[in-house]
């Protein structure tokens, strides 16, 4: 269980460091979008993050 909560947290970590880069160049971080904006790179990361935070933490309760 530890190695799965150690995936979540770099998983989380990962989606953070995206969302950073994707501020300053959405083409860069969704690529494969017709219409890059920064909005979609909030949506798309932030969520990707907020969920594997969140998992990393109820993993740790449990």
């Amino acid at each position: 269980m530890y190695k799965v909560r150690l995936l979540c947290l770099f998983i989380g970590y990962a989606a953070s460091f995206f969302l950073v880069i994707g501020l300053f160049k959405p083409w860069m971080m969704l690529w494969w979008e017709d219409v890059q904006n920064r909005l979609k790179v909030i949506k798309v990361y932030a969520s990707i993050a907020v969920v594997f935070f969140l998992l990393y933490r109820l993993l740790g309760v449990i």
